[in-house]
């Protein structure tokens, strides 16, 4: 499980990013970290695996106080939390194999990974990982030959070769088209489903997040507003997170994709 106990962020500025956010995640549920841009969904799970450093409160993770670790603790930790990113954060020179082999970094020794010399059991992972994703035919590709939904599915892999305990999703569909888009979001979910994985997705598109996931959260500068069932998105929750809009027609377009989708 994960636990945010009053987990806040303020920057050099004065600019406070996060206002002691308490959220917990139970292991096997996936949610969606909704709210307008500057309402701290990335720096929310930056702080979490501490690529952001919290100002005060704590982020524990099965027991582990993550905020407290040293170096090597943190480094340790970092394996049980892979990591999705919106812009894929791929080597582009290098072939997709190797970018998937390259979230066994962590598990490896240096000369094995200098070498890029992995144990024949995590090679064989990663060939079911690809063939899971439906890329098993692209494993000596080079990672810049590759489509924008055949790279997240490399980062989906890469995230969940480090069998981790807790993914954290930062806009994995922000550069994808409506279709793709759909697409990754049904395998993420899929994929935390079938490991029984806990899963923070900050998504900006508010229908993908009603038509995926279990539970949904809202930001508002930094402040927690919403927590609850998709269903509860009303026009007024909405409202608070966004601002003013027709959220009915929304909620509508949702329904009806929802319908086409067989979902």
């Amino acid at each position: 499980m994960l636990k945010l106990d009053k987990l806040t962020k303020i920057y050099k500025t004065g600019d406070k990013a996060l206002s002691e956010v308490d959220l917990e995640v139970p292991k096997g549920q996936v949610i969606a970290l909704i709210g307008p841009s500057g309402a701290g969904k990335s720096t929310l799970i930056r702080c979490i695996n501490r690529l952001v450093e919290p100002t005060s409160g704590s982020a524990t993770l099965d027991g582990i106080n993550i905020t407290t670790l040293n170096s090597g603790g943190l480094r340790r930790e970092r394996r049980r939390m892979g990591m999705i990113f919106q812009e894929y954060a791929l080597v582009e020179r290098l072939t997709v194999m190797e970018n998937i082999l390259s979230g066994r970094l962590g598990y490896v020794g240096f000369w094995r990974s200098f070498l890029r010399k992995f144990p024949q059991s995590d090679v064989d992972e990663a060939y079911r990982l690809l063939d899971r994703v439906g890329l098993a035919h692209m494993a000596d590709k080079r990672a810049d030959e590759l489509s924008g939904g055949q790279r997240q599915r490399v980062g989906i892999c890469r995230a969940l070769i480090q069998d981790p305990a807790l993914l954290l999703v930062d806009e994995p569909t922000a550069s994808l088209d409506p279709k793709t888009s759909r697409e990754i979001m049904r395998l993420i979910v899929e994929m935390c489903r079938e490991r029984d994985l806990a899963a923070i997705i900050n998504i900006h598109d508010v229908n993908l997040a009603k038509m995926f996931v279990q539970r949904v959260v809202g930001l508002e500068m930094g402040h927690m507003i919403f927590d609850g069932a998709p269903e509860e998105l009303s026009p007024d929750v909405l409202t608070r997170i966004y601002g003013e809009e027709d959220w009915e027609a929304t909620i509508e377009t949702v329904d009806d994709d929802d319908e086409e989708d067989g979902s």
